[in-house]
């Protein structure tokens, strides 16, 4: 219970700071987002994979937003 409390109290507080955010920075964030689930999912949820997809899509995220 403490953890769906954790959680939903962290989504919250996310969305609270994201809706101030310019267009690029959604952008970088969203890119971050998808790039980390899909380095996630090539390395078999390894911690590095996700980190450098994470970074890898944050960085085309910002470009493509631009």
């Amino acid at each position: 219970m403490k953890k769906l409390i954790t959680l939903g109290s962290a989504t919250m507080l996310a969305v609270v700071l994201l809706t101030s955010c310019t267009n690029r920075e959604m952008g970088t964030v969203g890119g971050a987002a998808v790039g980390g689930i899909a380095g996630s999912a090539l390395t078999g949820g390894s911690a590095a994979g996700t980190v450098i997809g994470a970074v890898g899509g944050g960085l085309i995220g910002n470009q493509l937003s631009r």
